[in-house]
């Protein structure tokens, strides 16, 4: 296909097709981070083709697109935030910004041919679960669509967590989160509130502070900080890579391996970690040399807890003379003057959230329908369960990448990411294999998979028993890893080669294979039987 074409398929599927109104696709995936479009390559390496990407937004790229703050980068080394079967021997920097990131996944998208897969501005507005017909109906702001399965990556990092803040209304000023960036607002020579002290926060203070007139930072819970070990990667490295792609295998395989021996303090022995905070504290140090603001900076709570950031630039930031560090998080809006939950006072034209996001509650949840006409989020609301963080009870032939349990809290997510689209391939072979569907053929009997709720409950037992030792539990912090019952459904409680193992192959035995009585048509209403 020339450049033509594909420049004609992009606007098409940007515009939307006339033809996908009512489509049935074998698979719908929703969302196009590193989790859709990992989905979609695997789908295609499976050799299924007959499936769509949804997207709400105009471009792929899902957190990497939206979080254009100054400052953006990840906190992983990038030939560790990169999937195995599509390496970057091109990295510019150790640790890559945004820029790069974003540019990787759309080279992805180009590379292994998902462009005539995506539907762009296609929100998800409902997936509801067809007992009759054994499929998904999928309504979208431009389109709708049945499936038989559905891959849901919307990932945990897309919704923005604002606080409801009384007076924050009738802020005279401008306000955003770091994840919708106002780039036409020049913050030079403005008095900015930066709300919150995460991973995003970090990046944007050191970026903005030497061109506003005054920073003030509402700091609830200070951050254990490390330094950053960025660099650019040499000419000599990347043609090396380019030329030995095993080299860049190799650094890929070294800095897992890494990982996966740092999380045994995490995990289990999270007294081990006195050490790293030792050399948290001598980074501090180094920075701030003002008691006072040291104090503030201390936080009181194991290292590890809450993740552990990375940064050169932000305690120097601190210490700079137009920024206020509030060691109380913001409680109120009077007008321009920002109340902390102490009582301290800030002028502002300026707030900046870096609030985080809707992880344990995400809005995704109220869109999905399930067999017996409960939400997701019905379901989970004595806490998100799911088997081995890909399927939930009462949702047949739905699956998550990047569900409950499966964040971490020191290496990379693209390495669960990938486990789990092992896991997702192989439930598409049982469900081939069990209707007696040939590869691209619909001629088989409809069926489909609901996890049983007893194997769900044994999973998360043993999931919440390994994480009752964890420095997460354990460190005496409050983080977002916890839900609104005071339960950890975020971060997965081993290391990433047990997770892998454990999501291989999906296991029958803890299943209901749900069989219609009569392959289902279009318009057939054919009566599903369990056995």
């Amino acid at each position: 296909m020339g450049q033509d074409e594909n420049a004609g398929e992009g606007r098409q599927v940007r515009e939307g097709r006339p033809a996908d109104e009512g489509r049935h696709v074998r698979v719908a995936v929703i969302g196009s981070g590193f989790g859709g479009l990992g989905a979609a390559v695997r789908l295609r390496r499976e050799g299924i083709t007959d499936f769509v990407v949804l997207e709400r937004a105009a471009s792929v790229g899902g957190a990497w697109r939206d979080n254009s703050y100054p400052g953006c980068a990840c906190d992983v080394p990038s030939h560790l935030y990169s999937f195995s079967f599509a390496p970057n021997p091109d990295w510019p920097r150790t640790f890559s910004g945004q820029r790069h990131i974003r540019a990787y996944l759309e080279h992805v998208a180009d590379t292994f041919g998902i462009r005539p897969h995506l539907r762009l501005d296609h929100e998800v507005r409902l997936m509801r679960w067809d007992n009759d017909a054994l499929r998904w109906r999928i309504e979208t702001a431009r389109a709708t669509f049945t499936a038989d399965v559905i891959v849901c990556a919307t990932g945990p990092l897309s919704d923005p967590k604002i606080p409801d803040l009384p007076g924050l209304a009738g802020f005279p000023g401008r306000v955003f989160h770091s994840a919708n960036w106002d780039h036409g607002y020049d913050l030079r020579g403005k008095r900015v509130a930066v709300i919150g002290t995460g991973a995003s926060a970090i990046q944007i203070v050191p970026s903005i502070q030497p061109a506003v007139a005054r920073l003030t930072l509402f700091q609830r819970t200070p951050p254990w900080v490390m330094p950053r070990a960025d660099r650019t990667i040499s000419a000599v490295e990347r043609g090396l890579h380019r030329a030995l792609p095993f080299t860049a295998d190799l650094r890929r395989g070294l800095l897992r391996a890494m990982r996966e021996l740092q999380i045994q303090a995490f995990t289990k022995r999270p007294g081990e970690l006195g050490l790293v905070e030792y050399l948290a504290r001598a980074n501090m140090a180094r920075a701030v040399k003002d008691p006072a603001l040291r104090a503030k900076l201390t936080p009181d709570y194991r290292i590890g807890c809450k993740r552990i950031l990375l940064s050169n630039s932000y305690y120097p930031a601190l210490a700079r003379p137009n920024v206020d560090v509030v060691a109380s998080g913001l409680a109120e809006v009077r007008g321009a003057t920002l109340v902390a939950a102490d009582g301290t006072r800030a002028e502002a034209d300026a707030i900046v959230f870096g609030t985080g996001f809707h992880v344990t509650d995400a809005p995704v949840v109220d869109r999905v329908v399930g067999a017996d006409g409960t939400t997701l989020a019905e379901a989970w609301k004595g806490g998100a369960e799911s088997l081995r963080g890909a399927t939930a009870a009462g949702f047949p032939n739905w699956m998550t990448i990047l569900g409950p349990n499966t964040g971490l809290g020191n290496s990379s997510m693209i390495l669960m990411i990938e486990a789990q689209l092992n896991y997702m391939a192989d439930y598409l072979r049982q469900l081939d294999g069990l209707g007696g569907r040939r590869r691209g053929r619909d001629d088989g009997t409809r069926v489909a998979l609901a996890p049983r709720p007893e194997a769900v409950r044994v999973w998360n037992q043993r999931v919440q028993r390994r994480m009752a030792r964890t420095v997460w539990n354990t460190g005496g912090c409050t983080s977002w890893y916890f839900d609104a019952n005071g339960r950890n459904t975020t971060v997965w409680p081993g290391t990433t080669s047990e997770f892998r193992r454990a999501t291989g192959e999906v296991d029958l035995g803890e299943y209901e294979v749900i069989r219609a009585a009569a392959p289902a048509g279009p318009a057939t209403g054919a009566k599903a039987a369990v056995r």
